[in-house]
């Protein structure tokens, strides 16, 4: 969407003018209430420095990062009485959309941006354009519902062809080869998928599309492709679904996968199925390759790692900002938020809340860029 300098200042301002009712208790749609901030609220409040920060600071994107997100903003907020940030969470398509017509402070994306956003981002980002600074990691959680079956380990072709609808059954032989002293039930699959445009979905089926080639042979997206199962919005709708449904399969970011849900261990041909931890996230995220120029850090991963203990399924959730250009009323405080979130103090939360933190090679550099933002 093409914007004119003015109206950019009119969205700009009235983005800054939103009333106090979307203040950060009442925001989104994608709390689900696990988040702790952690108890260490002075320790954390030393890695802030709200210099010039001040009103009030809207953003959206991303669900997979939406616990973060709150147990960073509850800190920050503590430090800097003068902010207010807003993060909706919608969905890494809503985030990118919201950033490209230069509503939104920062976005946040589990997918860096493509071609297309990068050129929308420069009608937004006067003299610059949209960059991705890798900020939160963490694994794509395969969720699952079976009563009487606590441990499951599947592969990607079979979890391709379950959310194909090729598998249909949890007493399939496919699934119990894999799992030799389970006893399956029979009963239905209910395979869930997301609803909106999703950056999670989009790294979900870049697994299935790099780990089994011959079983998933759908263009891997942000939008959902395959024909069949049932949907939900965001990454707390398919939570639900999957805590309330016998027989229930979905893809998550692991902070959701509590309580009721377990999660499936991946057998990648590795010596030993990979379970879904931060810590195996953490190392399929060391082994990324920066693909972003610049002032962009935009990374590739691995689908179809075999490296023991390394969980492929693994997604990195991006904040979206201008390296040039950014909106001179909100500039303050989203330098301050992203100067403390990228701080050591800040990454630490991240593993308080089932998230894994950057790699410091990575994060190191995102710090560096952060301070140029202009």
């Amino acid at each position: 969407m093409k914007l004119q300098r003015k109206n950019r200042r009119a969205l700009a301002l009235g983005a800054l003018a939103v009333s106090g009712a979307l203040a950060l208790t009442a925001c989104g749609s994608d709390d689900t209430g696990t988040s702790n901030g952690g108890d260490a609220t002075a320790t954390a409040n030393s890695a802030i420095d709200c210099g010039d920060a001040k009103g009030q600071l809207l953003a959206d994107g991303s669900s997979a990062q939406k616990n973060a997100i709150d147990a960073w903003v509850k800190q920050f907020t503590a430090a800097c009485s003068t902010v207010q940030i807003n993060y909706k969470g919608g969905g890494s398509g809503a985030g990118i959309t919201a950033f490209t017509q230069g509503t939104v402070g920062f976005a946040g994306s589990d997918s860096a941006l493509d071609s297309e956003e990068v050129t929308a981002s420069k009608k937004v980002c006067e003299s610059g354009q949209g960059i991705d600074l890798p900020m939160v990691g963490g694994p794509v959680a395969v969720g699952y519902n079976v009563p009487g079956v606590d441990s499951l380990v599947l592969d990607a072709s079979t979890i391709a062809k379950i959310f194909d609808s090729k598998i249909t059954n949890w007493n399939d032989a496919a699934i119990a080869k894999l799992n030799p002293d389970a006893k399956l039930p029979d009963l239905k699959i209910q395979a869930f998928h997301r609803s909106d445009e999703s950056g999670t979905t989009d790294n979900f089926t870049k697994y299935l599309a790099a780990a089994a080639p011959n079983d998933w042979k759908y263009e891997p997206g942000k939008a959902w492709a395959a024909k069949g199962g049932q949907s939900a919005p965001q990454s707390s709708g398919v939570a639900q679904q999957v805590k309330q449904t016998s027989g229930a399969i979905s893809y998550m970011e692991l902070s959701y996968a509590k309580d009721a849900i377990k999660a499936v261990s991946i057998d990648t041909g590795a010596s030993a199925p990979v379970e879904a931890t931060t810590d195996n996230a953490s190392k399929a995220i060391a082994a990324a390759k920066r693909v972003g120029t610049g002032s962009d850090y935009a990374l590739e991963l691995d689908y179809a790692t075999k490296a023991e203990g390394a969980y492929p399924i693994t997604l990195v959730t991006y904040e979206i900002v201008c390296d040039k250009g950014n909106n001179a009323e909100t500039l303050p405080a989203t330098k301050a938020f992203l100067t403390y979130i990228a701080s050591e103090e800040g990454q630490k939360i991240l593993a308080e809340n089932d998230y894994a933190p950057m790699p410091e090679e990575i994060i190191t550099e995102v710090r560096k860029t952060i301070a140029s933002l202009s």
